[in-house]
């Protein structure tokens, strides 16, 4: 890791963001565990999956959008794994941005979240990582960032989570419009889906997010702000959209080793749930033969992670995921939550984190985000990395 650090890396932070980031996923080596005998030696993390092919009448085209056949899943996935993965929704989803400090300025000054840590990607500490979330960083509300001033834009699209929806109360977009515009930003018109209002648009990187004003219970309270009252405040997440050609191999994972049901679906747009359901726990899977296929860069999700209790669930996830031949990681430290990563058949990034130890294992609660964190193998060169990292502040 020495050779990360030396001059000529550390002064070229955006070609590093965007090779680790969109290369397979490798761990660290000192997070690394060593692997079982299982685990994949070649190509890690992409995905195989024991999975039998769709049936032709699974997915048909129409004229705007690719219509999803239920029942067609159904016949493909009658065999069930023997266990399936204890998942209780979203954790968090890591997206590629550009310029850090705008990206804080956004997401804490105008969405009004949380900054709740700023560390430095654990694979590549020439660049920050970047957490934002409700008051405490609670799994579930967590919207993380891999920026890079000048870092090449990217285009959400197939293949990819394309949306990343908050949940917000019922009658709020009239105000959410008004602020979005007065902040330069265009949202798109208001569309219904299933019977939530659901008010799109982009970040300055054009990331795609969706505001959804549900009437669905949500106890989950926003971050304080003094422009942005409870009645209209992100409480967390909503959903994640994954936008896909293939939706039943990706669906027969869903609903088969990760435990998710179908919640409704419309068209070409199918909703899963999870555990308790409801806000938080959602996953649609999107076919629109309109949507080009996605390119990796500044505005658009890595991965998302779904959440499981501790360290036994996690193990116990890991071996089902490999029994399905998926190219599962080792159990990786990432401080806040421990993590393994897996791709979908689509090529889609999944991680599964844990829920603890959370984000005041190092800084106390009424000062999470202020300081910059660094992971104990890094700490040794933290001038060198302070000196090389933009300014937030």
């Amino acid at each position: 890791m020495d050779s990360i650090l030396s001059g000529a890396a550390l002064r070229q932070p955006h070609a590093r963001i965007f090779s680790q980031a969109f290369r397979p996923l490798r761990p660290p080596s000192p997070l690394r565990k060593a692997p079982s005998e299982t685990t994949p030696t070649h190509r890690p993390y992409f995905l195989t999956v024991k999975i039998p092919p769709h049936p032709p009448a699974a997915c048909k085209a129409g004229p705007d959008v690719h219509h999803f056949n239920i029942e067609a899943l159904n016949q493909m996935t009658s065999t069930q794994p023997t266990a399936t993965v204890q998942l209780t929704g979203l954790h968090h989803v890591t997206a590629v941005a550009g310029d850090p400090r705008r990206n804080v300025d956004f997401y804490t000054r105008v969405l009004g979240l949380r900054l709740i840590k700023r560390t430095v990607n654990f694979d590549d500490p020439s660049t920050y990582h970047l957490y934002y979330g409700d008051s405490v960083g609670t799994p579930g509300s967590v919207l993380t960032f891999f920026p890079g001033a000048g870092l090449r834009r990217g285009r959400p699209g197939n293949g990819q989570a394309y949306a990343t929806g908050f949940s917000v109360p019922a009658g709020s977009l009239p105000f959410w419009t008004g602020r979005l515009i007065a902040q330069g930003v265009t949202p798109a018109a208001p569309i219904t889906r299933f019977g939530d209002e659901v008010l799109a648009f982009t970040d300055h990187d054009g990331l795609v997010l969706e505001l959804v004003a549900t009437a669905e219970p949500d106890a989950r309270t926003a971050h304080t702000h003094s422009e942005i009252a409870a009645a209209q405040g992100i409480r967390g997440f909503h959903s994640v959209t994954l936008a896909v050609i293939d939706a039943p191999r990706t669906a027969a994972l869903l609903t088969g080793a990760m435990g998710y049901r179908v919640a409704q679906t419309d068209g070409g747009r199918t909703r899963y749930t999870v555990a308790a359901g409801g806000p938080g726990s959602y996953v649609d899977l999107l076919i629109d033969a309109k949507l080009s296929r996605g390119l990796p860069g500044a505005g658009t999700v890595h991965h998302i992670a779904f959440r499981t209790p501790d360290d036994a669930t996690e193990v116990e996830a890991r071996k089902i995921l490999l029994g399905l031949d998926l190219h599962v990681s080792p159990v990786m430290d990432r401080n806040y939550f421990h993590s393994i990563y897996y791709r979908e058949p689509e090529g889609v990034l999944f991680e599964i984190a844990t829920d603890i130890p959370g984000f005041t294992v190092d800084e106390p609660l009424a000062t999470l985000g202020t300081a910059l964190k660094l992971p104990e193998q890094y700490e040794a060169q933290r001038a060198d990395i302070e000196a090389n990292l933009p300014k937030l502040d």
